[in-house]
């Protein structure tokens, strides 16, 4: 394990290890605590009683933060005729079909989300060892397969994050940045916590949320109330 450095072992001093924090109180703390010299993301994890080896357990989706994640995301959408012109009107950075699957077999990766309609899933298929790794790969569960790419742009434009549970039972997602409120924290974090406990799949026995903390991007961990 990394040796810790002073600056977070400053910051790991001002949390209470054995306390759980409601969501307003721990997301003033990050903040407070916050010491990267950049505007650092602020990430929830979350650890859930899941096996996702159980097909209705491995939960995966996607929905819009009510106040966007902080991050503008470079869009690639994969789409022919009206669909590519409603794509560059929604603002995509990249559109277009063949001549953007021969970049990225090339190497190129300067983008952060793909989207694409569902004729062009074909032709994509032979980037699936490349994009499938790296979690780009678009998927009907996440909304990036879609006839409504404008939509789908819009969303991602706005603050629309994936999440995906692994092995362990982890899901970690950002939720912000430090230089938000605590208040758009806050409600970010509450967001994506109901989400996921409405999808508790009914097969999950005992206790479904294991543990529950938000932390910045390189700062400690801040229980919150499950």
């Amino acid at each position: 394990m990394a040796k810790k450095g002073k600056k977070y072992l400053a910051a790991e001093a001002k949390v209470d290890a054995a306390k759980r924090y409601e969501y307003l109180e721990a997301c003033q703390l990050v903040k407070s605590i916050a010491f990267e010299k950049f505007d650092a993301s602020v990430e929830l994890a979350m650890n859930l009683n899941l096996d996702p080896k159980k097909a209705e357990q491995n939960l995966r989706g996607a929905l819009v933060l009510p106040h966007g994640t902080g991050k503008e995301k470079r869009v690639v959408v994969f789409a022919k005729g009206e669909k590519a012109k409603d794509a560059v009107t929604a603002g995509a950075d990249f559109v277009g079909d063949d001549d953007l699957i021969q970049k990225i077999q090339g190497g190129w990766f300067d983008f952060d989300v793909i989207i694409a309609t569902p004729d062009m899933m074909g032709p994509l298929g032979k980037l699936g060892r490349v994009l499938g790794p790296k979690g780009l790969m678009p998927n009907p569960k996440t909304g990036t397969v879609t006839q409504d790419v404008a939509k789908a742009v819009t969303e991602s434009k706005g603050g629309k994050i994936t999440y995906r549970v692994d092995k362990a039972g982890n899901i970690q997602v950002i939720v912000g940045k430090v230089s938000f409120t605590p208040e758009k924290l806050a409600e970010n974090v509450k967001a994506v916590v109901d989400l996921i406990n409405k999808l508790k799949p009914s097969t999950v026995k005992g206790v479904y949320c294991r543990n529950l903390a938000i932390s910045s991007t390189m700062g400690p961990g801040v229980k919150l109330v499950l």
